[in-house]
């Protein structure tokens, strides 16, 4: 077989095998985690897909990942920290998905990653907000992460992060952050579509990446199903600090 020759959406044979199994992994430890997904799909992807194209293809991957979950979860989301993180999100996005299309956004990847790592940290030796964050701090948590999402797909991090500090189980971190990526997916896409972002070979390439999505996803969920709470907590911020290190390592590494 010439592995040179296109197949589908005009991606080779050995670039869709790559891209099939890093969408597999990632769909692996989203359906575990709630979040994730999106940095490394970004991550793994970019290499051999033009990054025009990489963070919306997560973005409507993230989508259909949520949609695969959201009537299992939706028993256990924290609505009034939705209430304050999505509406929040959503206005900040727009300027987020302005820096993809016109603004380099290496600065803006390395202040977050630091800032990840170092937060991440501080939780692992036990810091934790003494009483729930107020509507303001969730609402300022909500801004930040749209800004992030429309320009790098990196939004579902500072929400974690705020979640896992304060006094939320971890189902109801999970669920949040499922259904909060499911809205600001739906929100960025029709963005990152008024922007004529959305091409005929994106949306092939992201309907090729679906099966793969929908088996890891389904089995990330069985695994949480079975796991225990901390030891929930403890992946998820050593997620959190691996995304972290990958960031910065991607922006240095060019």
């Amino acid at each position: 077989m010439d592995l040179s020759a296109p197949l589908i959406a005009g991606l080779t044979p050995l670039v869709t095998g790559y891209c099939l199994a890093i969408v597999f992994a990632a769909a692996l430890i989203r359906g575990y985690s709630g979040f994730g997904f999106s940095a490394l799909i970004v991550t793994g992807l970019s290499p051999v897909l033009p990054p025009a194209e990489v963070v919306p293809i997560a973005v409507l991957l993230e989508i259909a990942a949520s949609l695969h979950l959201a009537g299992q979860v939706r028993k256990d989301v924290e609505w009034k920290l939705m209430a304050w993180l999505l509406p929040s999100a959503a206005i900040t996005m727009p300027v987020g998905v302005y820096f993809l299309a016109s603004v380099p956004v290496a600065p803006m990847r390395v202040v977050i990653s630091v800032l990840v790592l170092i937060a991440s940290t501080l939780i692992w030796r036990g810091f934790e907000f003494r009483r729930r964050p107020g509507n303001a701090a969730t609402g300022a948590t909500g801004a930040i992460s749209g800004l992030l999402n429309g320009a790098a797909a990196i939004g579902g991090l500072p929400v974690m992060l705020f979640l896992i500090s304060a006094s939320v189980t971890a189902a109801q971190s999970r669920a949040t952050m499922i259904l909060f990526l499911m809205g600001m997916g739906v929100l960025t896409t029709a963005v990152n579509g008024a922007n004529g972002l959305l091409t005929p070979d994106l949306w092939g390439r992201t309907a090729i990446f679906l099966l793969p999505l929908l088996v890891g996803n389904a089995l990330g969920n069985r695994h949480f199903l079975k796991a225990e709470p901390e030891s929930f907590r403890r992946f998820v911020l050593i997620l959190l600090i691996g995304l972290s290190a990958i960031g910065l390592a991607r922006t240095f590494m060019g």
